[in-house]
């Protein structure tokens, strides 16, 4: 019974159906947004108007379909077609390229029929035609007066390469959904900082403790005043406070310590710092509007004690100036740094606050697929590689030589042509 239940595992029709199961729960992992607020499921799924008659967002979170690609189902849907495919290995793929490797004689002409082409030769000798096959690069094995030949072995481990590959990469699927995470950092510049804003973990995910800190973030912008790129110079601390690590990371080229991995992701700018007369320091807050697709932020500073009459600043972007209007939107002048307004109380433009946003993620599964990718570029290649066999017989004078090829038949009807031709 044990025998048979390993045998039903390694049932191509089996690891297919596992394979379709699989599918369809990534399409509803694709079709539903996945690690999303309360909210977003409320608005999106209410029960008033249910989703193609059915789906609300009571029943998305009682199935776990907010985060279908960490739950029980599915993991355990990956875990069993990985085991169907390792049964299948080494039941099935080793003991085919064991028998690959023995040396099948034929004792009977019958057995000719079989074959893809065969012929027969007369008068031709044995030791010529043995000749040529070697210099084909086949390997010889001879009994008295039968021969056997093959060449290509490596072409049959190609498919136990793919197996290998897909167990690699579900391995490193499971293991980065159980132990990863990804968090959301805005940080000021200069600012220290740790991992806090979590947007999704594992099950068995440890949240490292380390600090980083923002020593500086800028902005590359184009002729057309379009934003080009965007930096941030950030250093890893130790629980000293001492930099162990520092790098620029700008959009597609993070900083990686330890496994986790800071990606430029976002910027904001948070405030303005402004001097008046008596050199004293005030910071204005700045709130994020949208134009047309575009950031806008805007503050307000008032002229007077009682905060009853002031100035709006606009500014848009991170070169230096920003725009000054009156409480009825009239326009009154650009104000650049380190630049001084004086409309009662004189104000110098000392410095813009941003702040970068980083995402921070770790997952450790990524090693086991690039090594299942690595496996599977391997067995692409190996797959060229055609496996051919020949096989002769010594009746007297006649011999009989016959052959099969898994792939590229014509080129293998060529070379079995030229091996017997006088």
């Amino acid at each position: 019974m044990k025998q048979k239940f390993f045998r039903s595992l390694a049932d191509l029709r089996f690891a297919i159906g596992i394979l379709l199961i699989i599918a369809v729960f990534s399409i509803v992992g694709t079709i539903i947004e996945q690690d999303k607020s309360l909210e977003t499921y409320k608005a999106n799924y209410p029960l008033t108007n249910r989703v193609f008659g059915f789906l609300s967002w009571d029943i998305i979170l009682k199935f776990g379909l907010d985060h279908v690609y960490k739950t029980w189902w599915f993991l355990g849907s990956i875990t069993l077609f990985g085991i169907s495919l390792l049964t299948c290995t080494f039941l099935q793929q080793f003991p085919s390229l064991k028998i690959a490797r023995r040396c099948q004689f034929f004792r009977t002409t019958d057995q000719f029929k079989r074959l893809k082409i065969f012929t027969k030769l007369y008068n031709f000798p044995l030791t010529k035609l043995l000749f040529k096959i070697k210099q084909n690069q086949y390997s010889i094995f001879q009994q008295k007066n039968i021969v056997y030949c093959y060449k290509g072995l490596i072409g049959r481990i190609a498919p136990i390469f793919v197996h290998f590959s897909m167990i690699f990469i579900l391995l490193g699927a499971i293991f980065g959904s159980l132990t990863g995470f990804k968090a959301q950092e805005i940080i000021p510049k200069t600012e220290t900082f740790h991992i806090q804003n979590i947007l999704n973990t594992g099950n068995l995910t440890i949240i490292p403790k380390i600090s980083s800190r923002i020593n500086d973030f800028w902005i590359t912008y184009t002729k057309q005043s379009a934003v080009s790129q965007f930096y941030s110079d950030m250093s890893i601390l130790n629980s000293n406070g001492n930099e162990i690590k520092r790098k620029t990371i700008f959009v597609n080229f993070p900083a990686t310590y330890k496994g986790i991995k800071y990606y430029q992701t976002d910027w904001n700018l948070t405030g303005l710092r402004m001097q008046n007369s008596k050199r004293i320091t005030f910071e204005y807050p700045l709130i994020s509007i949208s134009n047309g697709g575009n950031k806008v932020w805007l503050t307000w500073i008032p002229i007077n004690k009682e905060f009853k009459s002031g100035f709006t600043v606009l500014i848009d972007n991170l070169q230096g100036y920003c725009s000054l209007y009156t409480e009825n939107g009239q326009f009154l002048n650009n104000l650049e740094l380190n630049e001084t307004f004086n409309l009662s109380n004189p104000l110098t433009f000392l410095e813009i606050i941003s702040s970068t946003g980083l995402q921070v993620k770790i997952d450790p599964g990524i090693p086991f697929i690039y090594m299942g990718f690595l496996f599977l570029m391997i067995s692409t290649l190996i797959s060229y590689i055609t496996y051919s066999q020949l096989w002769i017989i010594r009746n007297k004078q006649t011999t009989f030589i016959g052959g099969n090829t898994n792939r590229a038949t014509f080129d293998f009807e060529l070379e079995f042509i030229n091996l017997i031709k006088y």
